[in-house]
């Protein structure tokens, strides 16, 4: 039926993106260069990358297996030459030019004279199990990881705040903890330990106050529904700090709150239904729920959601737009809803239906509407009247929607915007619709993706936040939609901008969505939303609530980004016993752990699960303390903050994917990745090598969480060069901490994992790091942005609650990397850690 299809551009002036931005530098080669040196009526340029896609995929089957195609690797992008995988440390930048970052590592040199520990006074140093003087932690390989740093706008920020207590009824962190799991890895372990434990003195045992609290990580019960909807009732008091706004108005137009952002521009809120709060149903306040087993007993520290804050950052926060207007559930904010939303089930034939409407628009056209009702190239467009017409709008941060157009009377075709300095990378969506009549079943088609399959054809569903249902103490993000399906159109991509392949088209995201209330706002995400504001919300809340007599947190600024917005650098780790020497030296030869997030900003789960590592890092919880004291943890929790911003995609400001530039950062261009690299090349320089590197990712085609990680042998050994693969001797210590976070995080699949290098993926933070700085664990962890296929969620679609849980669960999995790679911490003779062997396939067979 497709062949028949005229091939029709896009209904737009250009496919460039609707805002621009001057670069300070223009690229001598590639898309960016291609796209300044065209006439302004000319957009075509040549795509070169898409996502972390193994395999260009026709989506045109009802195959339920769809990563029957993903498990088989592309033999010719495989890198074949031996010394280009081996992994050489070069210089890079010079000491010299490397000292720029020596303000951003004050835990190497501070004395800690001034601080207020729990004990000034010197006193002999106590033998409890551990050895004395600097503890040296043997890294395999002498990994690296750390956080760059700018000296431009480096500010140093000390955390004075003084300590604050628990807050009794703060709303436990929602993530998901697989007790069982734990159990029986720690159960294992000490199984084969046995009888030779029962030899060892006391002196020389494990430390049982470390093993105790990784078993002490309990289930906690909270309620659930089993039927998901917007009309379930909870129980439950989150204690969310919502202010409960009552709309009094007789009509639905923007509410301000007060608040001058920048000249005189005020920020406002999105609009408010009309209706005011409607009241529950007695049937829903009073239905009791099943109970679902779900969250770790981390969240000791306060809510880390304040809607004044929000809006007081909101004001600092720069977009190439100007946003004025702050999304409700950025307002709001988001807490995981108490019932399980299973991955949908597809009707048979469903693709097939589309396609034939979208068949029936040509043959029929007479009964096509075709009316304009949003439009960011015309701002001055009038926006129709009438009540039956939906209403658009994402004009926020991180909001991306271009173009509105009414096809039939409840069916709407939308444009997403191109990342800026761009003409593709469409597939991110953040955007509110208002003016619906409940009961009505509405039809939204996003016409420009790009990709060639998506796992909105294998049960995944767009997300909705309802104002209503946030005003009756439901403020979540819910899975919406049936009749959902992704397929190729008829709208064509250029040859340029299609790399150069004639017949190209664009692929189509179309769901039904019916609104169980009238005049309600909703908002509709491609995955839960995480902005550039949100996260600064989030550091600010933790840095304020920390116990400075136990916790070193500091937050300074790495750099700054194209636009003017700050790159935050977080460091964490256990103060020192006291400023007696011993303990200073344990304190600055603790190990570095470097994690990094969002370096593209449509993978908004990596937010999330790094959200679920900050805060376990900063909880009270007995093992984050003991992962306190066993590493310094350097973060920059978002790479990108203008993409996110923005609304991009993929890009930053410059247009480039920025995780194909950690080979040759341009500072101008690329200051976040630049600043970075520069940290962890200190690091290396200074003989503080990491532990582990890791970015956080999110996935659109696969399902789990999983890591892709690099090995010379299981390289080779895809070639199907069998000979050369055994001559190979190498350290399969990379397979040690997702083979822990397979038996911890019910989320992760370790046979997923990957730990080929690609030469597509060269210029990548894994491979550089593992290449260049040297760090032997340097990680990509993917989480899905549908759901799991295994384990504990097997079925269910992963929420934000499951995402934090994954970053908790890779803290403890830290925790016990370090209990196997430094056994004399512990005083537990190397011979007794036999049992690593059961947690690693030393034999380097790739699970695929």
């Amino acid at each position: 039926m497709r062949k028949c299809f005229p091939k029709n551009r896009l209904p737009l002036p250009t496919i460039k993106s609707s805002f621009h931005f001057q670069l300070p530098v223009i690229p001598v080669t590639g898309p960016v260069a291609q796209l300044y040196s065209l006439p302004p009526e000319v957009d075509d340029v040549v795509d070169e990358s898409d996502d972390n896609d193994d395999i260009d995929l026709e989506a045109e089957n009802e195959t339920e297996n769809e990563d029957e195609v993903d498990q088989n690797f592309k033999n010719d992008d495989i890198e074949t030459d031996i010394n280009k995988l081996k992994p050489q440390q070069e210089p890079g930048r010079t000491i010299e030019e490397l000292k720029m970052y020596e303000h951003l590592f004050p835990e190497l040199v501070d004395d800690f004279q001034d601080y207020d520990l729990i004990s000034k006074e010197p006193k002999p140093f106590v033998f409890e199990g551990k050895v004395r003087g600097p503890i040296v932690v043997p890294t395999a390989g002498e990994e690296a990881s750390g956080n760059p740093g700018n000296l431009k706008k480096g500010v140093v920020r000390k955390a004075n705040v003084s300590p604050k207590g628990d807050e009794g009824d703060r709303k436990p962190t929602c993530m998901d903890l697989a007790k069982e799991d734990m159990k029986d890895n720690d159960r294992t372990s000490q199984q084969q330990l046995g009888d030779q434990n029962r030899t060892i003195s006391s002196a020389q045992g494990l430390n049982n106050d470390i093993v105790k609290a990784l078993d002490r990580i309990t289930l906690q019960n909270i309620p659930s529904q089993t039927a998901p909807g917007f009309t379930a009732g909870a129980k439950k008091d989150y204690s969310l700090p919502l202010t409960v706004l009552t709309c009094t108005k007789a009509c639905p137009h923007m509410a301000t709150c007060g608040n001058v952002l920048f000249e005189g521009r005020t920020v406002q809120l999105g609009k408010l239904c009309c209706t005011g709060v409607e009241t529950e149903d007695d049937e829903d306040t009073e239905s009791t729920s099943s109970v679902e087993q779900g969250s770790v007993e981390v969240s000791d520290g306060p809510t880390l959601h304040d809607s004044d804050l929000y809006i007081e950052i909101v004001k600092s926060t720069k977009s190439v737009p100007e946003y004025s207007e702050v999304a409700y559930p950025d307002y709001f904010g988001h807490i995981p809803p108490p019932f399980k939303e299973p991955i949908l089930e597809r009707p048979y034939g469903v693709q097939r239906t589309k396609i034939a409407q979208d068949i029936e628009r040509l043959i029929h056209q007479s009964d096509i509407i075709d009316r304009v009702v949003y439009d960011l190239d015309s701002p001055n467009y009038t926006i129709p009247e009438e009540g039956d017409i939906l209403k658009f709008n994402s004009k926020f941060e991180s909001g991306n929607l271009r173009k509105v157009i009414q096809i039939r009377k409840n069916e709407y075709d939308l444009i997403l915007n191109s990342d800026i300095n761009s003409n593709h990378y469409h597939q991110w969506f953040y955007f509110e619709v208002s003016g619906m009549r409940p009961g009505v079943a509405y039809r939204f088609n996003i016409i420009n993706c790009e990709k060639s399959n998506s796992q909105f054809n294998y049960g995944m569903q767009p997300l909705m936040y309802s104002v209503q249902e946030a005003l009756n103490a439901r403020p979540w993000w819910i899975r919406v939609g049936t009749d959902i399906c992704y397929y190729k159109n008829h709208f064509s991509r250029s040859s340029v901008a299609a790399g150069g392949q004639k017949g190209k088209s664009y692929y189509t995201i179309t769901f039904t969505v019916s609104f169980p209330h009238k005049d309600d706002v909703c908002y509709f995400a491609y995955h839960y939303p995480y902005t550039y504001s949100t996260l600064q919300m989030h550091l600010q809340k933790l840095e304020s609530a920390h116990n400075p007599q136990q916790i070193y947190f500091r937050k300074d600024v790495l750099c700054e980004t194209l636009s003017g917005n700050t790159c935050p650098l977080v460091t964490i780790t256990a103060m020192p016993e006291s400023n007696y020497y011993e303990h200073i030296c344990q304190f600055r030869n603790r190990p570095y752990v470097f994690l990094s997030a969002r370096v593209h900003p449509g993978e908004t789960n990596a937010s999330w699960v790094m959200k679920g590592t900050l805060e376990y890092l900063m909880s009270n919880n007995p093992t984050a303390q003991s992962l306190r004291e066993s590493y310094i943890f350097k973060i920059v929790p978002m790479l990108n903050p203008d993409g996110v911003i923005n609304g991009n995609h993929r890009c930053s400001l410059s247009g480039e994917d920025l995780n194909r530039q950690w080979q040759s950062p341009n500072p101008d261009l690329h200051p976040t990745i630049y600043h970075a690299k520069g940290l962890l090349q200190y690091l290396a320089a200074v003989k503080h090598l990491p532990l582990v590197y890791c970015d956080y990712h999110g996935h659109s085609r696969k399902k789990n969480v999983f890591m892709y990680g690099c090995s010379i042998k299981e390289t080779v050994w895809h070639t199907n060069d069998n000979a050369t693969s055994c001559d190979i001797v190498e350290d399969a210590g990379y397979r040690t901490l997702p083979k822990i976070l397979s038996h911890i995080a019910p989320a992760f699949c370790m046979s997923s994992c990957s730990f080929v290098v690609e030469k597509s993926k060269e210029s990548t933070a894994r491979v550089v790091v593992w290449r260049e700085i040297g760090v032997q664990r340097s990680y990509t962890m993917e989480s899905t942005l549908c759901g799991c296929d295994q384990g504990k969620y097997k079925g269910l679609q992963i929420g934000t609650r499951e995402l934090e849980e994954m970053g908790a669960k890779f803290c403890v999995g830290l925790l016990r990397l370090k209990r196997l790679t430094s056994p004399l911490e512990y005083n537990l003779p190397s011979s007794l850690l036999d049992f690593e062997n059961d947690l690693i396939e030393s034999n380097c067979k790739v699970t695929r």
